[in-house]
């Protein structure tokens, strides 16, 4: 089974990322010593956080008309 959807602003994305980090069954602590970052920092991308990064990037997509969609495959192998 797969989940996709539009991603317009850092609470989509982060929402997806969650998704993908739960289906995957990592912890957010598992996956920040993965990546060598803060379990906090994983939790504030998740939760859609605001950054000035993420802010402006989303804000050029918008004027650019650039659309982003995630996908989150649980790896089952269902259609």
């Amino acid at each position: 089974m797969k989940l996709s959807g539009r991603v317009e602003n850092a609470q989509d994305l982060g929402r997806m990322l969650q998704q993908g980090r739960l289906l995957s069954g990592m912890t957010q602590r598992q996956i920040a010593e993965q990546l060598g970052v803060s379990q906090r920092y994983v939790w504030e991308l998740e939760s859609g956080k605001p950054s000035l990064i993420m802010t402006r990037l989303f804000e050029m997509m918008r004027a650019t008309g650039v659309e982003l969609t995630a996908e989150v495959d649980d790896h089952t192998g269902d259609a």
